[in-house]
C-alpha cells in the first residue's frame, strides 16, 4: 500500500514540483492551496505525512501545526516544514510546537525523499510500541518470531500473563493497574538482564500479556527470576488490609462477589528444541496452550513444553 502525503502550500508551482517528485517516488499525493481548507483536507485524506509550508499569505503554519498536535485525530501525523534559510525563526518555532522535521527551499529531491521516508519509518516504529510500557507491540513481535522460525535456529517463546489482574483493576482502578503493568514490564526486563542472553527480545502484546523470545537453555531460568521478583514486590501493589489477608473482594465475570488471590503470573514456554516448528502461528498456539495449563495451578508457575511431537496436555 502506498504511503499518503498531503502537501499544504499556497504556491501552485511548488505544489506541482512536489507532486511530481512524490508521485515518481511512489507516494499517493494530495494538495491544499488554501489554508482555510487545510484541516478539512487532512481529515478527509488522512495522510501518513504532511508537508507544510510554514509561511503563507493569510495562513500561519505555526498555528496550524499546533492545531494538528492538539487534535487526537491528527496528533500522531508526521509533519515536515517547508521553509527558506531566511525563515530560521519560523523553523525553530515550528519544531517547538510539534513539527518533526524541515526541508529548505530550494528543494533538493534526494534529501526531500530521504526525509519523508525516514519520518514515515519512525512513525511506523512508534505505532509498533506499546504506549504504556514502551515495549515492542504485536507488529514487531510477529516480525521477530517469523525471523526466528524461518532461520531454523533454536529459540524459546515465553508467553506470560498476570493472574487475577482484572479483579485488581476493578478493585483499585486502571491507574493502579497501569502501574502494576509498568512494574511487571521492568521485572521482565531485569530478569533478562540477569538470566538472559544478548539478543533476547521482550514484547508487550497488550493488557497483562507479555512475551519473551530467548534461547531454550535460558527460558526456565528467566521464568523463575520473573516469578521470584514478582513475589517480592507483589504485596506492595495492595493496601495493608488486602496485603495481610492475601486476597481482595471483587465481582467476578458473572456479577457475583468473590475473593481473589493476589496477582501472580502464569508462563507458557514453547520451543523448537525437540520438534520442528514451521510457522509463527504454531509457536503462539503451543505457548498459549501451556499458559492455560499453568493457570490450572494457583500462584505463579511456568509450564515448559517437553514434548517431541504434538499431543494433548
Amino acid at each position: 500500500m502506498k504511503s499518503k502525503v498531503l502537501i499544504i502550500d499556497d504556491s501552485k508551482t511548488v505544489v506541482a514540483i512536489l507532486r511530481g517528485l512524490l508521485l515518481k517516488a511512489g507516494f499517493e499525493v494530495e494538495s491544499v492551496l488554501e489554508g482555510s481548507k487545510a484541516m478539512h483536507n487532512v481529515l478527509q485524506f488522512m495522510p501518513d505525512l504532511i508537508l507544510l509550508d510554514i509561511v503563507m499569505p493569510r495562513f500561519n503554519g505555526i498555528d496550524f501545526c499546533k492545531m494538528l498536535r492538539s487534535d487526537t485525530r491528527t496528533s500522531h501525523l508526521p509533519i515536515i516544514l517547508i521553509t527558506s534559510k531566511s525563515q530560521i525563526e519560523y523553523k525553530v518555532a515550528g519544531l517547538e510546537v510539534g513539527a518533526d522535521d524541515y526541508v529548505l527551499k530550494p528543494l533538493e529531491e534526494v534529501e526531500l525523499i530521504a526525509r519523508i521516508k525516514t519520518n514515515l519509518r519512525r512513525a511506523r516504529q512508534e505505532k509498533s510500541f506499546n504506549p504504556l510500557t514502551g515495549l515492542p507491540g504485536n507488529i514487531l513481535i510477529e516480525e521477530v518470531l517469523k525471523k526466528k522460525v524461518n532461520s531454523k535456529e533454536k529459540f524459546a517463546f515465553m508467553y506470560a500473563d498476570l493472574d487475577n489482574f482484572k479483579a485488581y483493576n476493578d478493585a483499585y482502578g486502571f491507574l493502579k493497574g497501569d502501574e502494576v503493568l509498568r512494574v511487571f514490564s521492568t521485572i521482565i526486563q531485569e530478569a533478562l538482564a540477569k538470566k538472559g542472553s544478548v539478543g533476547d527480545f521482550v514484547g508487550h502484546i497488550g493488557g497483562d500479556d507479555f512475551v519473551v523470545i530467548t534461547t531454550p537453555d535460558k527460558a526456565e531460568d528467566i521464568a523463575e527470576e520473573i516469578i521470584r521478583a514478582l513475589g517480592i514486590c507483589c504485596k506492595g501493589f495492595y493496601n495493608q488490609e488486602d496485603a495481610q489477608r492475601e486476597y481482595i473482594k471483587a465481582i467476578n465475570r458473572q456479577g457475583v462477589p468473590c475473593q481473589f488471590p493476589l496477582v501472580s503470573v502464569s508462563i507458557g514456554i514453547a520451543h523448537n528444541k525437540k520438534r520442528d516448528i514451521k510457522t509463527h502461528w504454531e509457536v503462539v498456539e503451543i505457548a498459549t496452550e501451556l499458559n492455560k495449563y499453568a493457570k490450572k495451578t494457583p500462584g505463579s508457575i511456568c509450564a515448559e513444553d517437553q514434548r517431541s511431537e504434538r499431543s494433548q496436555i
